[in-house]
């Protein structure tokens, strides 16, 4: 009998785990509805081959000198109008959805680790026709940016890195809950289909020195293209992975013009980084903003596209 009522137990437990998790599960935003809202022009849908098709857009004077813009984690191209409206006069800016993020939606190879980030970066480069670039990338996009720079110095005459990841962890660092959740099948699984806006309205406020910043408009758009089908379990399968980090050695390959950029006030990726990317980085300019959080484009707009401009038009040695 005690064994049949601990059955009785279980199943009701069960049931109690389904019916939460039916109530709970927010399901994925509907395409057309997204491409609508978040892709009208200048928006571009480019399809790159092997079933990978990536929105961009490429704004300014066709011959401006380029820029390309990498955004960052869960992020997506928009994060850039600030530096569009301000250097679109100047340069030819370009910037995409990476796959897993914004209206690209999730990789048909389900590979998002740097590398084939910056496959996708160079590809879109020859697509474009464009040879020599400034490439800028924030946060996991200043991890893109500088793994660019790397493998094709070549085709980048300047490179500016925002707020980037890049320093290695500490070798007894505990790992986020996110991508301790990302290593555990069932909870996994859960995340992927379970995301209430209100976790987005409870962090995206965090990314700011000025929470204000992070107004309605902008949770909506993070929460609904997190759920474009495919990026939530992209991001899981991002999480996943292991993290963009750099060696002294490969910095010091760096030898184009670098421009370091950073919040005071930055809580994910701290100003001792960037510290360590300059030590690192020869001949490399270090700006930092106070009363500034994790997106300096888009807090400092004002600031960071002056300085950039400042930077790209100074003499070299």
């Amino acid at each position: 009998m005690g064994w049949r009522i601990l059955g009785y137990i279980l199943l009701a437990l069960l049931a109690l785990l389904v019916i939460a998790f039916l109530y709970f599960r927010t399901p994925d935003t509907d395409p057309v509805a997204m491409r609508a809202k978040y892709g009208a022009a200048p928006s571009q849908f480019v399809d790159l081959g092997n079933g990978l098709t990536v929105h961009l857009r490429d704004t300014g004077p066709r011959d401006a000198p380029a820029m390309i813009l990498v955004h960052g984690s869960n992020a997506s191209l928009h994060t850039w109008e600030p530096w569009a409206q301000r250097l679109g006069t100047r340069f030819r800016i370009i910037r995409m959805d990476l796959p897993g993020h914004g209206l690209t939606g999730a990789s048909p190879t389900r590979d998002y680790s740097t590398a084939a980030y910056v496959d996708v970066v160079d590809r879109i480069r020859a697509r474009l026709g464009v040879d020599h670039v400034v490439l800028a990338g924030n946060s996991m996009g200043g991890g893109v940016a500088w793994a660019y720079a790397l493998a094709h110095p070549d085709h980048v005459r300047a490179l500016v890195l925002i707020d980037s990841v890049g320093q290695p962890e500490p070798g007894n660092g505990k790992p986020p809950l996110a991508f301790r959740i990302a290593r555990l099948p069932v909870l996994r699984e859960i995340a992927a289909v379970v995301t209430p806006r209100s976790l987005i309205a409870g962090s995206l406020p965090g990314v700011f020195h000025d929470p204000r910043l992070a107004d309605a408009a902008m949770i909506d758009r993070y929460w609904e293209l997190l759920r474009y089908p495919g990026n939530r379990l992209a991001t899981i399968d991002r999480f996943a992975g292991p993290p963009a980090v750099a060696t002294a050695a490969q910095l010091h390959r760096l030898t184009m013009p670098v421009l370091l950029l950073w919040g005071a006030d930055d809580t994910l990726i701290p100003v001792s980084s960037a510290t360590w990317l300059h030590a690192h980085i020869p001949g490399s300019r270090l700006i930092v903003y106070p009363h500034t959080g994790h997106l300096v484009m888009e807090e400092a707009a004002d600031r960071s596209a002056n300085d950039v401009l400042h930077f790209l038009s100074a003499p070299r040695g």
